[in-house]
């Protein structure tokens, strides 16, 4: 959500320029011995025992890809899996501790040399953000949304800071490539680019952190908990990151088997008898100021509440308001967020009175958690100042229009324990018409909406996301529903975007939850129109930040058709064709309640914000107009229903640091929100019928 800056510090690095594999992962091996010379804390242990070496032996799964087998023309080249096992014994840490890091870094994947959100490179997630934030392009939300989005005040835009701030050195946790490189003797270069040498570097940065914690090299994986915790830090500091340890010992304790981004299938036995390591107890401690769960790692950042005087003289106040949530208002929704800049930088941003504000950001490396604002009052976040009122916020350090800085495990698992605690804790529904993405929150009025923030995009993985809380999104009737609910095979589903670095310039092929919804059944007609986007009637576009032809894992519309391979849902007033072919479905049969027209109406209004009709207003408490979008919804259209509501708005202008002065005005006017399109509606409860 908040506004693109530059990372604080963008010098080049090293280039890599020694580096003779090439700019992508090679998955080679370099030559063992040469490679064992030259690194500088190398074991002097003696190979492990044969019986060792067959369990390992026996993990080992080809290479799925065709041309790796050995043979007289073609050396033979080392699956991952065997770089994992022959990293281990080099360093002589647990096969499973660095195969359970690894998967909570990256899943095992590549990304085909590309760096994370956090500049962390390959399976390891080595990290090295310089040359990672020197290598990118700027970023930023499209559009010049009112965060806030309350009439009642004048707009609040969250603007581009003058100057970011440019520190001497960058934390440890962003450059334990750096270090990797110390303790091996291979070129940073090399650790970028070769899976061989990252998945070696990442042992060597184990090792040492077991070793500078003053523990042994043991072979039991339980021992290991402590640098399993230091490592995202770069193993220097202690073990602080204690929730990504314990994600990495649930891991070890129930395996797992994924086939990587390079075709490869890699294997981690599960352990379910690992014994809790003693460490973990000691390690743990918890900020006792934030509301978090004790799954994850969370800290008390609070953003400011105060007084501030602008250019003119006037006085005002930032940067959230005061409430009593939910006990004034219940909170309905969780909101997910992009940041569209570095962790630090957004901490920066979240604390300064003149900006705008957040609950929670989450950051990649390690999904450590920071709460800037409490639950029970109303961050400016959303750009709708209705669901403002009734949400909380969640920004997690990543980058919509950049689809190789992939957001790791530990991001997504930490993000996911926090929901599940928020919706247990407030009583709100794990799916998708209460858990938003920013790019699912209506403008509150006609004039908002091509305004609205657009994150976390496309490229956001809402199958795996759901999945972590224990709700995945699965076949709920027969064939025939009347609803479906949307879900491409993420990782095969590859939809063209455009726009990532310039207007109309393709984006780099990668898997999205997001299918793209066209006029007719056919791959080469126009993309739907959505007119509060383009009120000229022009068909949507390509573009990573139009959401005007696109529906998104987890979300359910009502059938309106089917021919072939091809579907049409109800969607901004019209019918929506996406391919949903048999033997590769991208939505699955639903069920839900669906709303349409009551009998006698032609057409019904629309509306991004569910207030209360005028005359619950009381006096002071100016009126705020319920204002239509410019869709319709058709009688013989058909929605899916979400939460039913009465009309509520929040009256909180002053500053107001006790609570005391706030205002809850709440109507007799009842509502439905539905899925309209990607983003929700609401429809007033007299206009509908409501059919099951």
């Amino acid at each position: 959500m908040p506004r693109s800056v530059r990372a604080p510090d963008s010098t080049t690095a090293d280039d890599g320029r020694s580096d003779t594999s090439g700019g992508k992962p090679t998955g080679r091996r370099s030559g063992r011995r040469s490679g064992r010379r030259s690194d500088r804390h190398l074991s002097r242990r003696g190979p492990r025992s044969a019986v060792v070496g067959a369990a390992a032996a026996a993990l080992v799964v080809p290479l799925l890809a065709a041309g790796t087998s050995a043979s007289a023309k073609q050396p033979r080249q080392d699956t991952l899996q065997e770089q994992f096992t022959a990293a281990a014994d080099r360093y002589q840490v647990p096969e499973k501790v660095l195969l359970g890091v690894s998967y909570l870094q990256s899943r095992w994947d590549t990304h085909q040399g590309a760096p994370s959100v956090s500049g962390g490179y390959g399976p390891m997630h080595l990290t090295d953000a310089r040359t990672a934030l020197a290598s990118s392009r700027q970023h930023g939300h499209a559009g010049s949304e009112d965060a806030r989005g309350d009439s009642a005040r004048p707009a609040k835009v969250a603007a581009e800071p003058a100057t970011p701030k440019r520190p001497g050195k960058l934390p440890a946790r962003l450059r334990t490539l750096e270090r990797a490189a110390e303790l091996t003797g291979v070129s940073p270069g090399r650790l970028r680019t070769s899976t061989e040498a990252n998945v070696r570097g990442g042992a060597a940065l184990l090792a040492d952190a077991q070793r500078r914690l003053g523990h042994p090299l043991s072979a039991d994986p339980a021992d290991w908990y402590e640098a399993v915790a230091a490592y995202p830090g770069g193993g220097r500091g202690g073990p602080s990151a204690t929730a990504f340890a314990a994600d990495v010992f649930e891991v070890l304790r129930e395996g797992e088997r994924r086939t990587t981004d390079t075709g490869e299938s890699v294997t981690l036995r599960a352990t379910p008898k690992l014994r809790v390591p003693a460490a973990a107890d000691r390690a743990r401690h918890a900020d006792s100021r934030a509301e978090c769960p004790r799954s994850v790692d969370c800290e008390w950042y609070p953003a400011p509440y105060e007084k501030w005087t602008d250019s003119n003289g006037e006085e005002d106040y930032g940067n959230h308001d005061k409430a009593r949530r939910p006990r004034s208002q219940k909170i309905d929704y969780i909101i997910v967020h992009d940041t569209e800049g570095s962790y630090e930088t957004t901490l920066d941003l979240v604390t300064n009175p003149k900006y705008v504000s957040w609950n929670y950001t989450l950051r990649s490396s390690d999904g450590h958690v920071a709460q800037h604002v409490r639950n029970k009052d109303a961050a400016w976040h959303a750009g709708n100042w209705y669901v403002n009122s009734k949400s909380v916020g969640l920004e997690h350090e990543g980058f919509l229009t950049d689809p190789d800085a992939w957001y790791t495990e530990a991001m997504y698992r930490s993000s996911a324990r926090l929901v599940k605690y928020l919706a247990k804790r407030y009583d709100i529904p794990l799916d998708r018409q209460h858990i938003l993405g920013h790019d699912n929150v209506p403008g509150p009025t006609a004039s908002s909406i091509r305004g609205m923030h657009t994150d976390p995009g496309p490229y956001w993985d809402w199958q795996h996301y759901f999945t972590l809380m224990g709700k995945p999104f699965t076949p709920k009737a027969g064939p025939r529903s009347g609803v479906l609910t949307i879900r491409p095979t993420y990782d095969k589903h590859k939809p063209l975007y455009t726009g990532c670095e310039s207007a109309g310039k393709p984006c780099p092929e990668h898997g999205s939850s997001a299918v793209r919804l066209h006029e007719a059944p056919d791959a080469s007609a126009p993309l739907v129109k959505d007119v509060g986007l383009r009120p000229d009637g022009s068909p949507s576009t390509t573009g990573v930040n139009d959401t005007g032809a696109r529906a998104t894992t987890g979300q359910q519309y009502a059938v309106a058709d089917r021919k072939g391979d091809w579907t049409a849902i109800w969607y901004l007033g019209q019918k929506a064709w996406f391919h949903n072919p048999a033997d590769q479905p991208t939505a699955v049969p639903g069920r839900g309640a669906v709303i349409t027209p009551r009998a006698g109406l032609d057409e019904i209004p629309v509306y991004g914000r569910a207030y209360p009709e005028a005359s619950a207003f009381p006096e002071g408490v100016p009126v705020q107009a319920l204002s239509p979008l410019p869709y319709k919804v058709a009688a013989g259209q058909r929605y899916v229903a979400g939460l039913k509501t009465s009309g509520e708005y929040l009256y909180a202008v002053t500053y107001d640091p006790d609570a005391k002065n706030f205002q809850v005005v709440r109507g007799k006017q009842r509502y439905y929100q539905i899925q309209l399109g990607h983003r929700v509606a609401f429809v007033k409860a007299e206009d509908v019928r409501v059919l099951r």
